[in-house]
């Protein structure tokens, strides 16, 4: 199959010592309460498309949990994935995350490789272990058993989705060599691992494409992506891996108001964002997926804010040519 650094999201979003924008959806400020309105989503990914974003996520969420304080965007992630795929153009599609032990990994390889082709390269697949734990006996299996079955899942949904019929022998599923996954991707699908899933970071730095982590802070987050950034070189030498986190911002319509810290990320003006945004670049952050749910104002003025000034100092790569400020 061909190189990861080919296809068309990972070229849009990665690059070595540069950092680009996304955000999780929905693109909607609902502060107070747990379950989004889900309005104009559509509407506001096309937007994000059209300004030049480099991604949307998507979250693999099954129940609502009160006690959670986020319900994630209510619909199944692979069906709203790919009803938002169908209105946009360029920006990528990421996953964050497939929560592994929950799906079987055969129809999540058949999934990832059709929503490739039917979409031009657009996917990036984040997975996880899970941590949303009334998820797991609603759908009978065992919470406790998950770094296990992530694992299983991972090396499955690897063969079978690179692998022209293999012979696969696990308790997830059999495949004896006269059957094949169709389609296949049309190159390889960039598969990060979201936080630890229950794994060691060495165990990620081998397997993974990526790393997507949690915001911290500046410094906290610099210690992680060395760890990392050591790992790598141990595990899979001269090879650039990616590091990518989410942030959650309530943007001020001063621009220069002086961050506060909100939960997992900050209240904050623009030119303040463009200064933290340029100090995660430089501890080697390359794509920040921002969160406006604990927002205040109105999430497609944020959108159209960011968009004009905040954008042009982390283009998309694809876009470096049109936004360089």
């Amino acid at each position: 199959m061909n190189s990861i650094e080919q296809n068309r999201a990972y070229k849009q979003m990665y690059a070595k010592d540069k950092l680009t924008l996304g955000f999780f959806i929905p693109i909607e400020a609902h502060k107070g309460r747990d379950i989004p309105t889900m309005e104009n989503q559509a509407q506001l990914a096309r937007r994000a498309d059209e300004l030049g974003f480099s991604a949307l996520w998507f979250r693999d969420v099954l129940l609502h949990d009160p006690s959670f304080g986020d319900a994630g965007h209510l619909y199944d992630m692979w069906i709203y994935l790919t009803y938002i795929a169908a209105g946009t153009n360029q920006i990528a599609l990421a996953t964050g995350s497939v929560v592994l032990p929950l799906h079987p990994p055969a129809r999540v390889a058949k999934m990832a490789a059709s929503l490739d082709q039917l979409f031009q390269q657009r996917l990036i697949l984040g997975v996880s272990s899970g941590d949303r734990m009334y998820d797991f006996p609603a759908l009978g299996v065992s919470h406790a058993d998950r770094s296990e079955l992530f694992r299983e899942s991972f090396a499955y949904l690897q063969r079978v989705i690179s692998e022209s019929f293999p012979i696969i022998s696990s308790p997830l599923g059999v495949m004896q060599g006269n059957v094949n996954l169709i389609p296949k991707p049309s190159g390889r699908v960039p598969t990060f691992i979201t936080g630890y899933s229950q794994q060691t970071i060495e165990w990620i730095a081998e397997h993974g494409d990526g790393w997507v982590y949690y915001p911290r802070n500046v410094a906290n987050q610099a210690r992680s992506i060395a760890e990392w950034r050591r790992c790598i070189e141990e595990k899979t030498p001269g090879v650039f891996k990616p590091f990518s986190q989410s942030l959650f911002i309530d943007l001020s319509e001063d621009p220069d108001e002086m961050p506060t810290p909100i939960h997992l990320g900050y209240r904050l003006g623009r030119n303040l964002l463009i200064e933290l945004l340029e100090s995660f670049r430089e501890i080697g952050v390359n794509h920040v997926a921002l969160i406006l749910s604990l927002g205040i104002r109105p999430a497609d003025d944020v959108l159209e804010e960011l968009g004009q000034f905040v954008l042009p100092y982390f283009p998309t790569h694809t876009h470096e040519h049109m936004h360089r400020p």
